[in-house]
């Protein structure tokens, strides 16, 4: 399966991580999975995923915090995130006015649309 792109999905919400995790292996991807911010850090770390799924409500470690851990590592700054999220419109306003490290490259509220997030992922991916 060489080629195949690797997606850290990134959610503590078990049935919206399987439904992710299921969203991307039926189109063609690998998936890798992590309930918790510090476990996200680890798996990112030595898997090396092509794109990482966040969420921002998570125990252990918040999706902020794990961004910016993220963007913050020289290994991992280059990875595309893409921040799924219930919280809503209101944490893209929120990322936008941080300072010192960029902004995710993909956002999407939660309920995800399926065909939207795909389409996302798939430019993401290509750039």
């Amino acid at each position: 399966m060489s080629g195949t792109k690797t997606i850290l999905v990134v959610e503590d919400e078990q049935d919206v991580q399987t439904y992710l995790a299921a969203l991307f292996e039926d189109n063609g991807y690998r998936t890798i999975r992590a309930g918790d911010g510090v476990k996200a850090l680890e798996l990112a770390r030595t898997e090396k995923p092509d794109l990482i799924t966040l969420d921002m409500a998570m125990p252990e470690q918040s999706g902020v915090r794990t961004f910016r851990q993220y963007k913050a590592d020289p290994e991992l700054s280059r990875i595309p995130v893409v921040i799924i999220t219930g919280v809503g419109e209101d944490m893209q306003t929120f990322f936008a006015k941080l300072k010192g490290f960029s902004k995710p490259e993909g956002f999407m509220a939660k309920p995800v649309d399926p065909g939207k997030l795909l389409k996302m992922v798939e430019a993401l991916l290509a750039a």
